[in-house]
């Protein structure tokens, strides 16, 4: 019976150090990605920067929007990705939104396909100001798609259509 009670308390041990290095490798995702974007002079931004205004059915308020070198690399003359174009994987797109004068919250979108919390090829996060994660890479964007997927079809992106 001691034996039983022993293996028993060894393979629950083994369970919770397993769940708390899950818990570590999901929170190194959120700050991966959150160390990724937190260079601004790396990207360009959308509209040159212009605060756009926050316009239904976006939940965001109002924002800027930049991307990185990969995501750059398809958008036509206008600045926009054409309809049913792709972005390349790496692509990264941020969005700044305001609160004011001030960033409030950085909404990211970053094209990974073959990464294990990606959602329609993209891993979907959300960061305040310190850099800690409010919506986590590992919720595969879950809150997110509903409005992503609609038409027309801009790989995921809304704000062409909205701006």
């Amino acid at each position: 019976m001691k034996k039983l009670s022993l293996i028993i308390c060894i393979c629950i041990a083994q369970i919770m150090l397993q769940a708390c290095r899950n818990d570590k490798v999901e929170a190194s995702f959120d700050e991966d990605l959150y160390n990724e974007i937190s260079d601004a002079g790396t990207y360009s931004f959308f509209q040159n920067g212009t605060l756009l205004p926050g316009v239904s059915p976006s939940p965001h308020g109002a924002f800027k929007l930049r991307f990185n070198t990969l995501a750059q690399s398809v958008l036509d003359s206008t600045g926009e990705i054409p309809i049913g174009a792709k972005f390349p994987e790496g692509a990264v797109l941020v969005k700044e939104v305001y609160t004011g004068s001030s960033i409030s919250l950085l909404v990211v979108m970053k094209k990974d396909s073959k990464h294990a919390n990606s959602a329609n090829g993209w891993l979907w996060a959300e960061y305040s100001n310190d850099g800690s994660a409010d919506y986590a890479v590992s919720k595969k964007g879950e809150a997110c798609i509903g409005c992503h997927n609609g038409a027309p079809n801009r790989d995921f992106t809304r704000t062409f259509d909205l701006h």
